[in-house]
């Protein structure tokens, strides 16, 4: 037989039936209305001093980033040349793939682009030895005949007297050789060694090319599944904000520096200086390298007008070869890269200046086109926060009434 025991029953009770405390013994916190709000901590220092402190924080870390990610490349940096070259070769051969694609499948038109470039800079490369062999015995006087006259106006001037005489010249370089012998040797081997590891990278870059051209597509959708689902159109946004900024400034760079070797090799082959093709094409290379190679590519114009033609077309090619670069500074530049690049001149050539002092050459050539990069990527995710605050408000203002 099952025993029960029967529950102790508590009687239900009612707001009406609560207890009361009385008055006085309730500890004023109790009084509070629960709507009320409680007096703000007071904040540590003047909003100045707080603002300041979070944007020390923000330099800090971003300088932190910065170093870490030069370090990083500086340790794989035949890795970075060869990616970044294949990046440029790309973006340039890109629009002639698109082109070719008219009229042949994807990938054969993306091989062909990239055999038209091999035949082109081949062909380019072939013309200028083989003007440079033919005209070697006239060169080589017209040479004989400049480093003579050169010789001779120095001796002449007064002011330049205490040097000595040209063979007194030779004799002390030949003396300053032999001392400097061993030294020499092992800039040579280390020479050697550099143009060794730039034949590798140039070769890694066209093997990249290739695959950045016929799968490109393919290669950015398994880097995107690498991302979270959510945030794909973020990355979506962002890569095509810097893959816009890079190809606009690397092609840009390209007609620019094209425009600057025609120019140059017009004004050069007027003039009569020797070597103006080859000449031009140094012009060509040196748009690529900021503020550096427009420099360097005078210097070596006007050394080689000086040493065949005499000082007075020298002077005539120094000249020229300024006006040049000033159209590129301030016609060229403004006019097709500016456009591609929301940069300052001003911050162009601090940052230039600041990628060869960490970089040295090569910094300085990627300075520019990686500051492109990034500020791109920075205002479009900028522009689309701020663009979406305002309407995710609005999302919520229903929801608030609702309550």
């Amino acid at each position: 037989m099952a025993m029960t025991v029967d529950a102790p029953t508590v009687a239900p009770t009612t707001a009406a039936e609560s207890p009361t405390i009385p008055q006085q013994d309730v500890p004023e916190s109790a009084q509070r209305p629960v709507d009320q709000e409680l007096p703000a901590r007071a904040a540590f220092g003047a909003p100045w001093i707080r603002s300041t402190g979070d944007l020390a924080w923000k330099l800090v870390g971003i300088g932190l980033a910065v170093a870490l990610v030069f370090y990083v490349v500086s340790l794989v940096q035949l890795v970075f040349v060869a990616l970044f070259l294949a990046l440029v070769f790309t973006t340039v051969l890109l629009p002639l793939g698109d082109l070719y694609d008219r009229v042949m499948p994807r990938g054969l038109a993306m091989a062909a682009s990239l055999l038209t470039a091999v035949l082109a800079v081949g062909g380019l490369v072939t013309y200028v030895v083989s003007s440079v062999v033919s005209r070697w015995e006239e060169l080589a006087t017209e040479f004989g005949t400049g480093l003579t006259d050169l010789a001779e106006l120095l001796t002449g001037n007064p002011l330049l007297a205490g040097l000595g005489t040209p063979s007194e010249w030779l004799a002390d370089g030949g003396a300053w050789l032999q001392a400097n012998a061993g030294d020499y040797v092992g800039t040579a081997a280390e020479s050697a060694g550099s143009i060794a590891e730039g034949a590798t990278a140039v070769v890694l870059a066209i093997f990249c090319t290739v695959f950045f051209l016929t799968q490109g597509g393919r290669m950015w959708q398994w880097v995107l599944s690498l991302v979270p689902a959510d945030r794909h159109d973020r990355w979506q946004t962002a890569a095509s904000a810097g893959w816009t900024a890079f190809s606009g400034f690397t092609r840009g760079m390209f007609f620019v520096a094209l425009a600057d070797g025609a120019l140059a090799g017009v004004f050069l082959t007027v003039v009569g200086v020797p070597l103006a093709l080859p000449l031009s094409v140094v012009v060509f290379l040196g748009a690529f390298v900021p503020m550096i190679g427009p420099v360097a590519a005078i210097v070596v114009s006007v050394l080689v007008a000086l040493a065949a033609k005499g000082p007075v077309l020298a002077l005539v090619v120094l000249i020229g070869m300024v006006v040049v670069a000033q159209i590129d500074a301030n016609v060229l530049q403004p006019l097709i890269t500016g456009k591609q690049v929301s940069l300052h001149p001003v911050v162009m050539a601090l940052v230039v200046a600041a990628g060869s002092v960490l970089g040295g050459l090569l910094g300085a050539v990627v300075a520019v086109p990686l500051t492109a990069v990034t500020w791109a990527v920075i205002s479009t995710l900028r522009k689309r926060t701020q663009g979406a605050t305002p309407a995710a408000a609005q999302g919520t203002e229903p929801a608030h009434e609702a309550d």
